[in-house]
């Protein structure tokens, strides 16, 4: 008579909830931290507020007057670094602010006409926050062509795009994840740790061998082990060996 294999629910019910706990726990974590360190750069910054206006810092080196148009290009139009602005640091963060704006000296453009004078300064709008804590998408940073994910993560310098304004220096280092892979895909290791779980394929496709190994010659833990990895890679907590990123 076959040997009935049972599967205990209550346990795979606790693991997927032990699993998911964690995971919104240091999503969480994350999130204070990156408040914690934001809340640290105002404090260690609020000894500059003696003064009410702090001028933007721009690299001088690399600036050229030509790239900013012609003198039909009206100053109000003008972005970094063809202009240097003026920020109010009692702003609250993360608040709409406005800050002062004027073109260079060396650029020429097209003022507001304000009782019978050509005036060159003009009034942005920008969230308050210093640069280096601006998102991703409103920062270039270099690329580090030979990373990989046995660093985790590389050294690169960042620049705010000419459209974003921000307090401080408006370049800025920062420590990048290596963003690394090597073609594993997300749907596939999913796949076949449903259907072939049992045989450990799915481990030996993550680079997983050693646990591939012992999920073969255990017939997947007896299912247990089966669903647990199906839970895992599904919430992305079960990834490659070598911490690649699945596409």
């Amino acid at each position: 008579m076959p040997r009935r294999v049972v599967v205990d629910l209550k346990f795979v019910a606790f693991m997927f909830i032990s699993l998911a706990a964690n995971y919104i726990k240091y999503t969480e974590t994350a999130i204070d931290d990156r408040n914690d360190q934001s809340m640290k750069a105002l404090r260690q910054n609020s000894s500059h507020s003696d003064s009410q206006y702090s001028l933007s810092q721009d690299d001088e080196r690399n600036f050229n007057p030509s790239q900013c148009g012609r003198n039909t290009t009206r100053c109000s139009d003008l972005q970094f670094p063809c202009i240097r602005c003026s920020y109010n640091l009692s702003c609250i963060y993360g608040e709409t602010s406005t800050a002062t704006c004027e073109p260079r000296s060396q650029v020429q453009c097209i003022g507001e006409v304000e009782n019978g004078k050509e005036k060159r300064t003009f009034n942005r709008d920008f969230i308050c926050r210093y640069c280096f804590l601006t998102e991703l998408w409103e920062h270039d940073c270099k690329q580090n062509t030979n990373c990989n994910s046995a660093y985790g993560t590389y050294k690169t310098n960042c620049t705010v795009k000419s459209t974003v304004l921000c307090l401080g220096s408006r370049q800025f280092p920062k420590n990048a994840k290596c963003n690394w892979t090597r073609g594993s895909k997300y749907f596939t290791a999913l796949v076949l740790s449903i259907t072939l779980g049992g045989f450990g394929v799915d481990r030996f496709y993550l680079g997983h061998w050693q646990e591939g190994i012992g999920k073969l010659f255990s017939f997947g833990g007896l299912g247990v082990w089966v669903i647990v990895d199906s839970i895992l890679i599904s919430i992305g907590y079960l990834g490659t060996s070598d911490g690649s990123l699945l596409l």
